[in-house]
């Protein structure tokens, strides 16, 4: 069916955090786009190396403790292609090992480690918390069900695929800010056991453009993903 298509390619989008105000990992800019997208010096990829040092173990740990047959491998890719946008994004490669993505512009636009070691626990947390499986399935239940409902109806094929595609697409928004709020609370956690100050590398949504409460949007205003890391961090 239709639906088995769109949920793989929901599979290979990942679940990402992105800088840049989309709900996506963005195109590569062109002509005065790129030249505004700044490169990292040698000692901000010191810093990254340093912070990823310090975070992966414990991301990893986490991820064992919290159990289930889920692949802790982490795999941190750093995407050093020219003019790319700030992002970072999970995704799982064929296998099913979690890869940790971030643009080198990324590692050049956050301030501190602080920062940093926070973005990279909040993309770890995505893969502990299996929200790509659990983007999968609702994904798959919103294009049954509204594909269904069209068939039902007695629509034609065209009108029949055109359910199925906004049902998938509802359907793996549906839960979007409900996990990036679960991946910046145990992002949180990460990063306080990685010896960072999670409230601090939440700072950075101060800096990034806010998606406010938009229906179906993918991301959380940022104001309340910041009252959420600075609830969890006072639990600690």
């Amino acid at each position: 069916m239709r639906w088995k298509v769109l949920v793989c390619a929901f599979f290979l989008a990942g679940c990402e955090v992105t800088t840049t105000g989309g709900d996506a990992p963005q195109p590569r800019p062109t002509g005065q786009q790129q030249q505004s997208v700044k490169a990292p010096s040698g000692s901000q990829l010191a810093r990254f190396r340093q912070v990823v040092a310090r975070v992966e173990p414990v991301a990893e740990r986490e991820c064992r403790a919290r159990g289930g047959n889920v692949n802790c491998d982490f795999n941190v890719v750093l995407d050093d292609r020219p003019g790319r946008p700030p992002n970072a994004f999970q995704t799982l490669d064929r296998s099913g090992r979690p890869i940790l993505a971030f643009t080198a512009s990324l590692i050049a636009d956050v301030r501190n480690e602080d920062e940093l070691a926070f973005i990279f626990a909040h993309e770890a947390s995505h893969h502990i918390r299996r929200h790509i499986p659990r983007q999968q399935q609702s994904a798959a239940a919103g294009a049954i069900l509204l594909g269904g409902l069209a068939t039902i109806a007695g629509a034609g094929t065209g009108a029949v695929d055109a359910a199925t595609n906004v049902g998938a697409s509802v359907g793996a928004r549906s839960y979007s800010k409900e996990f990036e709020l679960e991946a910046d609370a145990l992002g949180t956690i990460i990063a306080r056991k990685s010896g960072y100050n999670p409230v601090r590398g939440a700072e950075y949504f101060t800096r990034i453009p806010d998606p406010g409460n938009r229906f179906l949007g993918s991301h959380p205003p940022n104001a309340q993903r910041i009252e959420t890391v600075r609830r969890v961090n006072s639990q600690l």
